[in-house]
């Protein structure tokens, strides 16, 4: 057979593949990059539009136990901003190499309350040349809800959207009973800066939102002095429920015939390691996690296998390990709560957070996304 290469002079071959090159520069769908740096986490994806979704083109993620001391000393550590900064150099290369122009990156609750917070973003800037925005809670919140916008299934007409972080957790309650089920999706994705706090959502109603200061890392550290595994764990849960006092559907929404048409989605780490202990999965598969389904019973199964287990039977787990055995047991107690508070049959698992709101709400502000919203199942 001819080689077809040999068959063209070489300098000719070469300049094919430079055409091809800018061709390809030209015709490139735009990167959008959205960064979020939590108190245990610093994660970063970096996308391009594609229809009414988006693909993944890179990502990071990077355990930096920023706000390891937070609870303790008011301040951020020498060592977890050490840890931090290594990380935020990786997201900066990665920025500059993939010639990234859209972007948003964000810090949240240990950055929020740190008393040297402010100079750990100026220093951020000076070492990395990334400028990072410290958003509220109320953004948050919103960013947590877009995120989830195509897990909504089409039938509810409630839905409660819940975000376990490090520092903090974000509850959001919504009335979609007014919002006709092929507009659902559209009404949470349209949701815009400042709306969460006004109590508005385009064609829907905030009933109320919260941000409790208490996240897996933060409840944890604060009952790090109780040695009993299952006294700490209900009390854990004793005081996140105290915290919820001040939501308003703690108190008002009882009626059965509304927590019937409940959906919760949950989002964070703690939400998709119990989904993949349910599945029974010896190694992580996003695929099958995000988007699933776990009846209540399912998840106060698994939660009493993990005290069953105990301290060090939750390190030596293939689907926790060791960097997450004291914190999935501080976000159980948090999960746990909620379900009992607000009986549901179930509660969506969702493997997605503030990073994917943010690139849909980058993605959707810029008229790049088609102008169709469809459910994830």
């Amino acid at each position: 057979m001819t080689d077809r290469h040999s068959q063209n002079p070489r300098g000719n071959s070469g300049s094919k593949r430079r055409e091809a090159g800018r061709n390809a520069v030209l015709t490139r769908k735009p990167l959008y990059a959205a960064l979020d740096l939590g108190t245990n986490s610093c994660r970063m994806l970096i996308a391009e539009p594609d229809g009414a979704h988006f693909n993944i083109v890179d990502a990071f993620s990077k355990s930096v136990r920023l706000g390891l001391d937070l609870e303790r000393t008011g301040s951020l550590s020498n060592a977890g901003i050490n840890r931090t900064l290594q990380a935020l150099h990786v997201c900066s290369r990665k920025l500059r190499k993939l010639g990234v122009n859209n972007s948003r990156l964000v810090a949240t609750e240990a950055c929020r309350r740190a008393k040297n917070g402010e100079q750990f973003m100026s220093r951020i800037r000076n070492e990395t040349g990334l400028k990072l925005e410290v958003i509220n809670p109320a953004e948050e919140a919103r960013l947590a809800v877009v995120s989830c916008s195509p897990l909504l299934e089409p039938l509810a007409e409630h839905v409660l959207v819940v975000d376990i972080g490090g520092g903090s957790t974000e509850l959001v309650w919504v009335d979609l009973t007014d919002v006709s089920p092929e507009d659902k999706m559209k009404a949470m994705i349209n949701l815009r800066p400042g709306d969460i706090e006004a109590n508005k959502v385009p064609g829907a109603r905030v009933v109320d939102w919260i941000s409790v200061p208490l996240g897996v890392a933060t409840l944890m550290q604060r009952f790090s002095d109780v040695q009993e595994d299952g006294a700490k764990f209900a009390l854990m849960a004793c005081h996140f429920e105290e915290e919820l006092e001040a939501f308003a559907p703690y108190h008002d929404l009882v009626d059965p015939s509304i927590l019937s048409k409940l959906q919760v989605i949950g989002t964070s780490g703690t939400v998709t390691t119990l989904g993949a202990m349910h599945l029974g999965l010896r190694r992580y598969d996003r695929n099958k996690v995000d988007g699933l389904r776990m009846r209540a019973q399912d998840v106060n199964v698994v939660i009493e296998r993990f005290l069953e287990l105990g301290p060090d039977g939750r390190r030596r787990e293939p689907g926790i390990g060791n960097d997450r055995a004291d914190l999935i047991m501080s976000g159980s107690a948090i999960l746990q709560t909620l379900l009992r508070i607000w009986p549901t049959e179930s509660i969506r698992v969702a493997d997605r957070g503030l990073r994917e709101g943010m690139l849909f709400s980058m993605m959707n502000a810029d008229g790049v996304l088609e102008n169709r919203f469809e459910n994830d199942g």
